[in-house]
């Protein structure tokens, strides 16, 4: 619905045209709750026009639709070209170690026993963008945090959820070689990295300490292993919205939590140690942001060189939620500014608009939380910060987020130097404890270059890793993802970030195959760009689930 009103007429109101489909048209910016500049020109105090889009959905016609199944298309394309070279190459004797590359696995088909993650993604594709509209926040994390957990246990299922953790090559193989001496062992940690399973060789000695942790607690079965992986692992759904409501909105917060808790990275999730990285990293970042942004309340503000003359904060009943109209007044001549409107309902029976905006650093209110509540969360920030690369060395390139995090909050300097000093805690007990940081990547890559891995082609493989990280993130994020970079806001910010991360990591070479858990710390990120689909785009979020069905069907992966 348009609304324009000059000094001395009435409101005008123009019906939408009839809309249909599930995707938002990227070039439409009143789809995203954006103004749309009315005709004419208008002197100073001329209120201006606000366009909300009322209907269901974007027309399939529209060429935002065209090209979001453009992008589609292309990340079909994509991954197509990457298996299809790698089995030409695998055929000419070039790829000996994968099976299916670039996928370090191989290829089976499996049916029944996928049944019971069948109904928990029917279920999850018709409840979560219903729990996302209707819930209160806290919930809302809760739920999206148990429907990830069940998704991904009831995926992992047929194959034995925590048969990975068990493999000789797993952390768990090399807890004998720490018995009860855990300091003893980080002394002589790099000097006797050889002897150790390929994962401990491969990794910094914090996730083997771990694990020794929970073995000295009494809970010495592999299952409790993988519960912990699967419980930190899923709690990244949790981190990544609680960082997008923080330092962009709620409803795009709201929007992404389906598709983060659904999305074929989930595959990984109850296997691999990388679960438990990624779950650290993202509340790394949620901390960071928590700690370091200025976001007031949620409610949007006027546009730049606007007045307001009417606002309100919102109002909630508990069944729904209301926004008033923004009327806004330019303050000097010249055309009229258009104003923008946030009255609309997200009630169970109504749809908001397809993407609130976002705030820029200048926009922030005032702190939310005083200086002193504020030091502490900056602090433990910096120390879960500080030990991501002793869970993996790759992690540091991942560091790119926190520093997003600084880019766009651009805290007191108090915070800052509260959270450089988190930072330095574990490096500084590591290095007391006799492990050199650097030390172990020498040797680490030592190891890496003696055996199987530095066989793979550089060429191939930096292509193919990031077909890998096409795959895990699915059809409908990739597609989107495009757009939310272009667009450049908050969520773009840190999407580039993961993104940049990811790339640096392949540049470097050391990350040749085996990516498909490697990415896990990134891609859930990625993700989050299927957040423009309009709600409940239930028909983009059946294709992230169903992608990660027909993975889990068709290849049979070591994780």
């Amino acid at each position: 619905m348009s609304r324009s009103q000059t000094p001395g007429s009435e409101p005008t109101v123009a019906d939408p045209a009839p809309l249909s489909g599930d995707l938002v048209a990227p070039d439409r910016p009143e789809a995203h709750g954006e103004p749309r500049e009315p005709s004419g020109s208008g002197g100073s105090g001329t209120v201006g026009a606000v366009v909300v889009s009322t209907g269901d959905d974007v027309s399939p016609r529209h060429p935002g639709h065209r090209r979001t199944a453009i992008w589609a298309g292309a990340w079909a394309a994509f991954v197509a070209v990457a298996f299809g070279v790698g089995a030409a190459l695998r055929a000419a004797g070039a790829l000996p170690v994968d099976a299916l590359p670039p996928l370090h696995a191989s290829a089976r088909l499996l049916i029944g026993p996928l049944v019971p993650a069948v109904v928990v993604a029917s279920a999850g594709v018709a409840f979560l963008p219903a729990a996302a509209r209707r819930l209160r926040w806290r919930p809302l994390l809760a739920v999206g945090w148990l429907a990830s957990a069940l998704w991904a246990v009831t995926l992992q299922w047929p194959d034995g959820v925590g048969r990975p953790l068990t493999a000789p090559t797993e952390y768990l193989a090399g807890l004998p070689a720490m018995g009860d001496h855990p300091l003893a062992w980080l002394r002589g940690f790099t000097r006797h990295l050889q002897e150790y399973p390929t994962h401990i060789k491969g990794h910094p000695p914090l996730p083997a300490l771990i694990l020794w942790i929970l073995r000295w607690t009494g809970l010495n079965e592999p299952v409790w292993a993988a519960a912990l992986v699967i419980a930190v692992g899923t709690s990244s759904v949790a981190a990544i919205a609680m960082t997008i409501r923080t330092l962009s909105d709620e409803e795009t917060a709201r929007r992404a939590l389906p598709f983060v808790a659904l999305a074929p990275t989930v595959i990984c999730l109850a296997t691999s140690m990388d679960a438990l990285f990624l779950g650290v990293a993202a509340w790394a970042v949620a901390l960071t942001a928590e700690a370091t942004a200025r976001a007031g309340e949620d409610a949007p503000h006027p546009p730049g060189g606007t007045s307001p003359l009417q606002s309100s904060s919102p109002v909630d009943d508990g069944h729904k939620t209301f926004h008033r109209l923004w009327i806004t007044v330019r303050l000097w001549g010249g055309f009229h500014a258009p104003a923008r409107s946030t009255d609309h309902d997200i009630s169970p029976d109504a749809r908001p608009p397809s993407l609130a905006r976002e705030r820029s650093p200048a926009e922030f209110p005032p702190q939310r939380y005083g200086l002193a509540r504020r030091l502490p969360v900056a602090v433990v920030a910096g120390v879960v910060t500080g030990s991501l690369p002793y869970l993996n060395y790759g992690l540091v390139t991942i560091l790119a987020l926190p520093l997003a995090v600084f880019l766009l909050t651009r805290p007191r300097r108090a915070i800052v130097g509260a959270f450089v000093l988190g930072c330095a805690v574990v490096p500084l007990a590591f290095t007391l404890g006799g492990f050199l940081w650097w030390d172990g990547v020498m040797a680490t890559h030592a190891a890496w270059a003696a055996g199987a891995g530095s066989d793979r082609p550089y060429a191939y493989f930096f292509v193919g890793d990031l077909a890998v990280l096409a795959l895990i993130i699915g059809p409908m994020a990739g597609a989107a993802l495009p757009y939310v970079l272009r667009r450049g806001r908050a969520l773009g910010v840190l999407l580039a970030a993961a993104l940049l991360g990811v790339l640096a990591l392949d540049l470097s070479g050391v990350t040749r195959g085996e990516v498909e858990r490697i990415w896990l710390p990134y891609a859930a990120w990625l993700t989050a760009a299927a957040a423009v689909y309009r709600p409940p785009a239930r028909r983009a979020l059946l294709v992230q689930a169903v992608t990660a069905l027909l993975i889990q069907a068709l290849v049979r992966s070591p994780w």
